[in-house]
């Protein structure tokens, strides 16, 4: 394999297009197909911790949407029911100091386009739209790679990137049912304008209480507030992300907490719900000269706020694992896969166990949330959790 022959990515997402924009800057030719008919992300906001923020430079991103963006002052838990506040991290300069890099929330949107227009700016022709995989085959010599229309495109290689739903990773590995959480979760964008001053801080508020938690920051320069809330519920399952929900039936999910909660609910344009399914870590991703990234091999639930970043590692790592290879995707999708694997895995099951942790039934009094604050989320378990994500370096870890 040479540089000059196209890797075929499936989908350009945030996922594919880190990818892509990797992989270009290592001057490998890419050719990436999405099934939407337009670049567009869902509007709501994501975290993107240091280590997301040092990924994006190493792709030639960041000063971009670090202008876009906001850099919350500190995280803090906020009681349920009082709006009692305790401190959870400070950001900012202390991030800086520690990381390197900042603490950013980040509108989605944003975050797609300044990694899209890194892509176009090197080859403006890389994604071709309205083009979705159904399925592959491969041989010794590259990739054949069959879209939904009929049509195929062969390449030296090809990248699984097309999300939660996965085409490919089905093909590969068969279908898994994956098993429901026992939550659904709201989100909302609102314009800050529609809400009170108080309301409005550079901060990033969780809301703990016993079923339920609710995360608010802001994005885009303060202008929007960011609202993602998270009940335990069994009625309802369904796994779409566009599904509109009503302003009672979110505020009968949360009554009886904070006036603040019910006051960002009904500020709300729109209010849209899912459910969060878990699934288990893969064992492997890769077969010979196709691999899989972000969600299509890892997909996690949102409390860790790694998803997006996850993927944007991947990326970075995927393009410096086949640049050690020279090319050589057999080989370079092993060292990846190597490289990747227990961190993604680790990073699952973090999410996955802090479910309890923002839900317990100790949150029910503020006595009881003092306690339960002091022994799960105290400086010392706070940075057994947090530091190992924060610290690592996809732009020079071990490869």
């Amino acid at each position: 394999m040479t540089k000059s022959r196209p890797i075929l990515i499936a989908g350009s997402g945030i996922g594919g297009a880190s990818a892509a924009l990797a992989l270009l800057k290592k001057g490998f030719d890419v050719e990436v197909y999405e099934q939407a008919p337009a670049l567009t992300e869902v509007g709501a906001g994501v975290q993107i911790s240091p280590n997301g923020a040092r990924s994006l430079n190493a792709l030639g991103v960041f000063d971009r949407l670090n202008a876009l963006s906001c850099k919350p002052e500190k995280k803090q838990f906020r009681l349920w029911n009082t709006g009692r506040s305790w401190p959870m991290f400070d950001l900012g300069e202390a991030a800086m100091t520690e990381y390197g890099f900042p603490y950013l929330t980040v509108y989605r949107p944003d975050l797609l386009d300044v990694l899209v227009d890194g892509v176009r700016a090197i080859k403006p022709d890389a994604v071709h739209l309205g083009k979705r995989a159904t399925g592959f085959t491969q041989d010794e010599d590259g990739v054949t790679l069959t879209l939904d229309d009929g049509s195929t495109v062969r390449g030296s290689a090809l990248i699984g990137a097309d999300g939660v739903r996965s085409q490919i990773r089905e093909q590969m590995w068969g279908g898994v049912k994956p098993a429901f959480s026992g939550m659904i979760t709201w989100r909302a964008v609102i314009p800050m304008e529609l809400l009170p001053e108080h309301l409005q801080a550079m901060v990033g508020n969780t809301w703990i209480g016993p079923g339920g938690h609710v995360v608010t920051y802001p994005l885009r320069n303060a202008k929007l507030l960011n609202f993602v809330a998270t009940i335990d519920r069994q009625d309802w399952q369904e796994e779409g992300w566009n599904i509109e929900g009503t302003r009672e039936e979110c505020s009968n999910d949360f009554k009886g907490w904070h006036p603040d909660i019910h006051t960002i609910i009904n500020c709300a344009p729109t209010l849209l719900k899912w459910a969060l399914m878990v699934r288990d870590p893969m064992p492997a991703w890769t077969q010979d000269r196709v691999t899989l990234m972000g969600d299509a091999c890892h997909p996690t639930l949102p409390f860790l706020a790694q998803g997006a970043v996850m993927s944007i590692e991947d990326g970075v790592v995927l393009g410096r694992c086949l640049e050690a290879e020279n090319g050589d995707p057999k080989a370079g999708f092993r060292r990846y896969e190597a490289a990747r694997i227990e961190r993604t895995s680790k990073m699952v099951l973090g999410a996955r166990d802090n479910t309890d942790r923002f839900h317990s039934s100790e949150l029910g009094t503020e006595e009881g949330a003092q306690t339960y604050l002091e022994r799960e989320w105290g400086r010392a378990p706070i940075h057994d959790r947090y530091h190992w994500l924060y610290v690592y370096k996809s732009d020079e870890v071990a490869i």
